[in-house]
This record gives C-alpha cells, sequence and structure tokens, in this order.
C-alpha cells in the first residue's frame, strides 16, 4: 500500500487547494488526482476491509438507505467507512477514502457501506466483491443521464451479480426484484404492506410496480407523520423516520434488511430502533434547519418521481414555500409530469430554470407571488418574510441550488 502514498499527499494537496478556491466545494477534485496516479487504489481498498463490502444502489433513495444502514450498523458497535457527502461516483468515492485513509492508504473501520451512483457503481462493480448488495428502485431518472429505465436495471444487474453474500431486493418493484433470478446470492425482500400501498394514491415512483405484495422479509406495515412501523421477520419496530412521507419508511425497510443481512445473529430489533429514531436526515431531504432564527425544512428533488413523492407527502396548507430549479434540470419539460396543485400557493420561484418552471406551476393554477432567477436575492427575500401560519418556512430544490443555498446560508458539511 506504500506505492499509494505518493498519490494520496497529492490528493490531499489538491484538497486543500480547492477548498480554499471555494469554501465548501471541489470534492470530487481529490479522488481526480488520486485515481490518475494510482488508478488500482479505489477498487484494492474497497475490497480490503475485513467486514466486507456493503453496496446500496438504485434510483433513488441511496443516500437516506444508506445513511439508516451506517447509523444502525454503528450503533451495534462496528466501525463504518461510508460517502457521507453523498459522493457516489468514482472520484467522489476516492476523495472520501483519502479523507480518512492514512498515508499508507489504509482505512481504520471494519466494513464499508457505501452509496453508488447506478451507472459509475457497474463500471467498477466487475472489480468488486461486494458481500451485501442493496437495491432500492428503478425510476424514470432525468433523461440526460439514463434515457433507458432497462438501462438502469441492467447497471443494477452487474452491481448485484457481484455480491457473495445477500441481495437485498425491493420486492414492490417489479424491475427489482426481476433481478432475483439472475443473482447467485442468498435473497432478502422489502416492501410495503397492501394496505400502505392502498394510502399511496400515485404508488410509489416506480418504473414498474409489482402487483404481488411482499409476505416475508421487511415489510412497512404503517406510516403516521414521521413514524413508522416495520415488520421484520415477523417482529414489529416503530420508530421515528427524519423525514415524511412512504419513501422514506421504505428505505428505512431497506436499511433494516441490509443492515440484518450484515450483522447475522448479532442484529438487535431495539438497537436498531433507537438508532433509527436518533437519526437526522441525510442534508437536503426533509432536513430542518435554524436560519436567522427561524426553523427552515430543505426538500431535495432529482426526479419527476422523487418530485411527486415530496410534493405529495407536504403538510396540506403550507404558506412559505420557495421552488428553486437549476442548471442540473437541462430540460424543464421532464418536470410537466409532476402535479403541484397540493401547494396552492408559492412565494418565490427561482434558480437559473425559474421562469421555466413558474409556467408549469401557473399552468396547474399555483399562485405565485413572484420570479426571481437570482438565488441570492431570492433567498434574501424568502427568509424577511414572516413567519407562516402552517408548517414552517419550505425549500422544494433540485441538487444545483440546493449546494448553492447552503453555501450561502453557511450550512455546507
Amino acid at each position: 500500500m506504500l506505492i499509494h502514498t505518493p498519490a494520496i499527499l497529492l490528493g490531499r494537496l489538491a484538497r486543500i487547494a480547492a477548498r480554499i478556491r471555494k469554501p465548501g466545494g471541489g470534492s470530487a477534485v481529490p479522488g481526480l488526482v488520486v485515481n490518475k496516479l494510482a488508478p488500482g487504489y479505489l477498487v484494492s481498498t474497497l475490497n480490503s476491509f475485513p467486514g466486507g463490502l456493503v453496496i446500496v444502489s438504485g434510483s433513488s433513495g441511496k443516500s437516506t438507505t444508506t445513511k439508516m444502514m451506517v447509523t444502525i450498523l454503528q450503533a451495534h458497535g462496528k466501525r463504518v467507512f461510508t460517502n457521507p457527502s453523498t459522493a457516489n461516483i468514482a472520484q467522489g468515492l476516492t476523495s472520501a477514502l483519502i479523507e480518512r485513509a492514512s498515508l499508507t492508504g489504509r482505512i481504520d473501520a471494519d466494513i464499508a457501506v457505501l452509496e453508488m451512483d447506478e451507472g459509475h457503481g457497474a463500471r467498477i462493480a466487475p472489480q468488486l466483491s461486494p458481500g451485501v448488495v442493496v437495491l432500492t428502485n428503478v425510476m424514470t431518472d432525468q433523461i440526460d443521464r439514463f434515457h433507458d429505465s432497462e438501462r438502469v436495471l441492467e447497471y443494477l444487474a452487474k452491481i448485484a451479480t457481484r455480491s457473495t453474500g445477500t441481495v437485498v431486493l425491493n420486492h414492490d418493484d417489479a424491475m427489482v426484484t426481476g433481478l432475483r433470478e439472475r443473482v447467485h446470492a442468498a435473497v432478502a425482500d422489502f416492501g410495503v404492506s397492501a394496505e400502505v400501498l392502498a394510502a399511496q394514491p400515485r404508488g410509489l415512483g416506480y418504473a414498474q410496480t409489482n402487483p404481488t405484495r411482499v409476505s416475508t422479509g421487511t415489510i412497512v406495515t404503517g406510516i403516521t407523520g414521521r413514524r413508522a412501523s416495520v415488520n421484520h421477520q415477523g417482529q414489529i419496530l416503530e420508530f421515528q423516520i427524519p423525514a415524511r412521507g412512504a419513501h422514506y419508511a421504505v428505505d428505512a425497510a431497506a436499511a433494516i434488511a441490509g443492515a440484518a443481512a450484515v450483522l447475522g445473529a448479532e442484529f438487535s430489533p431495539t438497537v436498531t430502533v433507537d438508532a433509527l429514531s436518533a437519526m437526522k436526515p441525510v442534508f437536503g431531504r426533509g432536513e430542518v434547519v435554524e436560519v436567522a432564527g427561524q426553523a427552515v425544512e430543505f426538500v431535495l428533488v432529482q426526479n419527476p418521481a422523487s418530485f411527486q413523492l415530496n410534493i405529495d407527502a407536504l403538510d396540506p396548507g403550507l404558506d412559505c414555500v420557495l421552488f428553486a430549479m437549476g442548471s442540473d434540470v437541462r430540460d424543464p419539460g421532464y418536470f410537466w409530469p409532476v402535479d403541484a396543485r397540493r401547494l396552492e400557493r408559492v412565494r418565490l420561484v427561482t434558480g437559473s430554470k425559474a421562469h421555466e418552471f413558474a409556467l408549469q406551476l401557473a399552468y396547474q393554477g399555483v399562485s405565485i407571488d413572484e420570479v426571481q432567477p437570482d438565488i441570492g436575492t431570492a433567498i434574501d427575500a424568502f427568509l424577511a418574510l414572516p413567519a407562516p401560519t402552517v408548517g414552517v418556512k419550505t425549500l422544494v430544490v433540485t441538487a444545483d441550488p440546493m449546494r448553492r443555498i447552503r453555501h450561502q446560508l453557511g450550512l455546507t458539511e
């Protein structure tokens, strides 16, 4: 591993330079440097953890499922390496590694639990030997990334077939559960009960929904606000979820099933319930922060399905909402199928695609107070508004404006 020392040193210098140039940013730069100088470092390190490697992938829910799994495993006394910044492509993964690695490249951890982008994960999967693979779902994604759900499925298949232990599959997603016949490892299922699915009039956003419900495994049996109940192998677990919405309860079921596959006989339902109830949201996913003495909630949306699920989960009657759509959305028309009428009034629409998205809201009959493309100006105006009569001030944002807003508010991580 000493052969990687020069690359790690240069990667760390690149990280310092990137953060001087752009505070809170540049997280991929060190990984780019190390992957160029030591192309074998990423794979060799990921395969070296004594407790093995866990990969979490899928269209949506990767970040929250990963954080939940890490939280459960740490509560059971495991030392876990993960990519907490949700940097889930090759250079981001390498950057996360060298943040924690010694100069020889070693990581002081028992196990690695990593969120991986579907496409990038598939590229390096043939060189990896994960013990556990967790697949969340296949949703219609941004067409400039993955124009075809079948392509996403093939990416996930490349990752799943590398598992040496257990593949955790979303039974409610017909495309994901269809991989059962293609994997050679044991399979653990998670999903929702018929009653929970019936309470979701638009479904759960999957490209194809399985017509049958999971009968054994890890099953979401109830959701009330930010409380969920899950039947895991016949035992009911009740706990707090980090944000509203059935999709977060499904993420919890995936994490429980994945953690149980890792821990085996060590798995404790009591420890798991306590750990999940105390977990904070992944940044931007239903996260409530205090800014200038007032509570502000971030709701990140990344594809039409997650957009719809998050809109539907918001409290009715919210009267202080800001929408931000940025350069990460190449074609705003991609979001036109999303029904935002639940929000009768939006105070501000901002971001580089503000006018395009405001047009969508207007066509749906949503009242808009102001369209202000400049994010900084819009945020200042939004924070200056009086306190809402219902809920808290809520920011519904795509990825690029979320990063910009967080930076402006001093919330970089």
